[in-house]
């Protein structure tokens, strides 16, 4: 039996390497005999360099960046060396939820400007096609860091550059654009950030550089189902937090439609542009694009290719919920599988998706770690154990 192994991460427990890893020494102890091909995945969010630069190769560069907090962090950028130029970054290594403990989570001043500083690195080192992969972010300011660390900078009524965050754009009033402000980007900087070349400022990207958001979400930038209610909670906003940030969005989205030259029209409401909390819609806002990350990594990897000739396709993520549904890697995964007539069983820390929901989206199966061990300390301590004895099973099961 021909068996493709193709998990997502398992938030805060196993990278996705790591995931397939467990699963398939899992179902090499009951079917040894089977083919089992592994390719670990990422929608846009944490592990989209990681998963790209093992599927591919190219170059990995370190960069000096800064956290969600201002806080010095490393990131990369994967160069891929082919004849478009690409790079690829990841803005969960510099806006990342995993890089701010639980007690300091407050997206109402927590900034993307460390996202700046992994684009300008790309642009830096000849890229000319940055793919921006989007997701697990701890930010909800719509974009306006990354926007300051390449020269865009909100200003108040008092034409004063606003503080980080997603609260303080509610009084965001126009945009200085590159160096047309005294202080420019350094002055909605978090403390010890710099520009990725360590100048004081420069301006927007180079005319030719094209810009691509990678998302596992179609989350416009506000309302029902925006960016500050949909993802504010679990970043720590309160109901009175998402309030404020919705309207915070809101105001930001018109500033930019108003002053920065290429914006497009509705920027609130364009698909993708709550993703991350709201960096898709600073990226369209760029006049950049938004792609779906599952549908990228499928077609850099060949992934498709491998799907047509295996018999079982297992996949899985640390929470098989609504919102793997919307546009996440099980669902690109699994309606690719069911469009083949291939099997698809999802493993995951916990499922909370109906059966119904389920068989429409692609999938055969799905088991939870946390039923299995009966435990939710059990699952998140031993996540590895759990997808190995689960995948036993499931070899006992499906193997011929």
């Amino acid at each position: 039996m021909r068996v493709l192994i193709c998990p997502d991460k398992f938030a805060g427990t196993l990278t996705a390497v790591e995931a397939a890893q467990a699963v398939a020494e899992g179902w090499r102890t009951a079917a040894a005999a089977d083919e089992l091909i592994c390719r670990p995945i990422a929608d846009g969010g944490p592990g989209f360099v990681e998963v790209l630069h093992a599927s591919i190769g190219g170059e990995l560069i370190e960069v000096d960046t800064t956290d969600p907090l201002g806080r010095p962090v490393l990131g990369s950028v994967l160069l891929a060396g082919d004849e478009a130029g690409t790079a690829y970054v990841e803005s969960a290594q510099a806006c990342g939820l995993h890089l701010v403990e639980p007690g300091e989570r407050d997206p109402k001043v927590t900034s993307s400007y460390g996202l700046g500083a992994l684009i300008e690195a790309a642009v830096a080192h000849g890229a000319r096609r940055v793919v921006i992969g989007l997701g697990g972010s701890a930010t909800n300011d719509g974009g306006a860091g990354l926007l300051a660390a390449l020269g865009a900078v909100g200003l108040d009524a008092a034409g004063e550059p606003l503080p980080p965050g997603g609260a303080a754009l509610t009084a965001c009033t126009s945009l200085a654009l590159a160096d047309s402000a005294p202080d420019s980007a350094d002055a909605t900087a978090p403390d010890g950030a710099t520009r990725a070349d360590g100048s004081a400022g420069s301006g927007l990207l180079p005319a030719g550089v094209e810009l691509i958001a990678a998302t596992d979400v179609d989350n416009p930038l506000t309302g029902l189902h925006g960016a500050s209610a949909v993802y504010g909670p679990q970043k720590g906003a309160t109901p009175q937090d998402v309030t404020l940030l919705d309207a915070a969005l809101a105001n930001w989205a018109a500033v930019l439609e108003r002053e920065l030259p290429g914006c497009p029209a509705k920027l609130s409401e364009l698909p993708g542009g709550g993703a991350a909390g709201g960096l898709g819609a600073a990226i369209l806002a760029l006049g950049g694009t938004v792609a779906s990350g599952i549908d990228l990594i499928r077609e850099l990897t060949g992934l498709d290719q491998v799907l047509e000739n295996v018999d079982l396709l297992i996949t899985g993520e640390g929470s098989f919920d609504h919102q793997s549904l919307r546009g996440k890697a099980i669902s690109g995964l699994a309606g690719a599988a069911r469009d083949l007539g291939i099997p698809c069983v999802v493993l995951a820390g916990r499922v909370t998706t109906g059966r119904r929901e389920q068989g429409a989206a692609g999938v055969t199966e799905a088991y939870a770690l946390v039923d299995h061990f009966g435990s939710v300390d059990l699952a998140l301590a031993e996540p590895a154990r759990g997808l190995r004895e689960l995948s036993a099973r499931l070899a006992g099961q499906w193997s011929r």
